[in-house]
Order: C-alpha cells, then sequence, then structure tokens
C-alpha cells in the first residue's frame, strides 16, 4: 500500500490530489518557531519537491523567514480531504541557490512579481493606500522592462527527517505510516497506531 520511499509516495499522492477537484493541491501548512519557542502557522504553497527535499519561496525578510534565521527546524501538513490524506514533514529549511530563486521568480506573473517588490511582508503598514503606492512606485520603476528578482525575496528548501503518511480509515482506524532517515542517510518506515 506504501511505497518504501516516501518521496515516491507523496509524488503519488501529490499527483493525484492534483487530478481530483482541490483548489490548491500545492497548498501546506508551514509551521516555525521564534525566539519565545512560540509556533507560527500559516499556508504557504509547494513551489516543488524531490529526493533533496520540499521548496516554497517567500520573503526572506517576513516573520517566517525571521523564525528560520533563529531556528531553522520547520514542519509543513498538507490535507487533501477529498482523497482522506494527510501528509506531514519534519526537517531543515535552508535557502535555495540564488540562481534556482531567480529561475522561478522569473516564471511568475508580472503582477506577483512586483507585489514581491511591494510588500514588506509582516510589517506594519498605516494602510492600504499606502501598499498601493509602493506598487505604483515599482509598477513605473520596472515599466518596459523584466522586473527582477528582489534580493530579499527567494526559495527555501525543507530537507526532510521525518515523513508521515496518515490515511483516512472508517470508525477512526486511520493507517500512519512513519518514514525517518538512519544514520546513513536511507528511509525507515514503522507502522503507527491511530
Amino acid at each position: 500500500m506504501i511505497k518504501s520511499n516516501p518521496i515516491d509516495q507523496f509524488s503519488d499522492w501529490f499527483e493525484m490530489a492534483g487530478k481530483a477537484s482541490i483548489d490548491k493541491p500545492n497548498a501546506m501548512m508551514l509551521t516555525t518557531v521564534d525566539e519565545r519557542r512560540q509556533p507560527h502557522s500559516r499556508i504557504v504553497l509547494l513551489s516543488s519537491f524531490d529526493d533533496r527535499g520540499f521548496v516554497f519561496h517567500t520573503n526572506y525578510e517576513s516573520a517566517k523567514g525571521a523564525h528560520i534565521a533563529g531556528n531553522a527546524r520547520v514542519a509543513l501538513s498538507f490535507w487533501w480531504d477529498e482523497l482522506g490524506y494527510q501528509v506531514h514533514i519534519r526537517g531543515k529549511a535552508e535557502q535555495t541557490p540564488p540562481e534556482a530563486s531567480d529561475a522561478y521568480f522569473a516564471r511568475r506573473p508580472r503582477g506577483s512579481q512586483l507585489g514581491a517588490w511591494a510588500s514588506e511582508q509582516s510589517r506594519e503598514i498605516p494602510d492600504r493606500a499606502s501598499l498601493e503606492q509602493r506598487l505604483q512606485h515599482f509598477t513605473d520603476q520596472f515599466r518596459d522592462q523584466d522586473v527582477p528578482r528582489p534580493p530579499h525575496w527567494g526559495g527555501y528548501r525543507v530537507i526532510p527527517e521525518e515523513i508521515e503518511f496518515w490515511i483516512n480509515g472508517a470508525d477512526r482506524l486511520h493507517d500512519r505510516f512513519l518514514f525517518n532517515r538512519d544514520t546513513e542517510g536511507n528511509w525507515q518506515s514503522r507502522r503507527l497506531a491511530p
């Protein structure tokens, strides 16, 4: 039922979620921890994944970026209700190389590119008009040219240390499988009680 490689298993489920009537199958809960050891959770979008880990993009100067700078241990969670599947990933986040962030940024819609420049993410602003003024400023600045990636924006790769698969079951008798990396970096799996 569950494959021996958790990345292969995730790939199968992610493909199924993409074919189901799920609005954003790549939406995932990212949990970070601040300097007071207070957890913070928010939804971000999975940009890509492979054997090296799970990538998302954001403002490095945001609250989540500050949390990761102070404590790189994070958690990701996917919930695909239509399939009855959950995936939980725990590991360390590291910035992706600048050229990888440049390549991803170049594929984003122009409006999203300009928004990355305009939004000082997580900082207090006086009103909506000030944000719209910043957007207009950068729209004018980059008129008739490609929008470069802001230096404060880029990717994080979450390198998984644990991946748990959860399958909804009748009478709350769910199936759970936990994968951990051993000292050689190989995946070991075990079944957990629901």
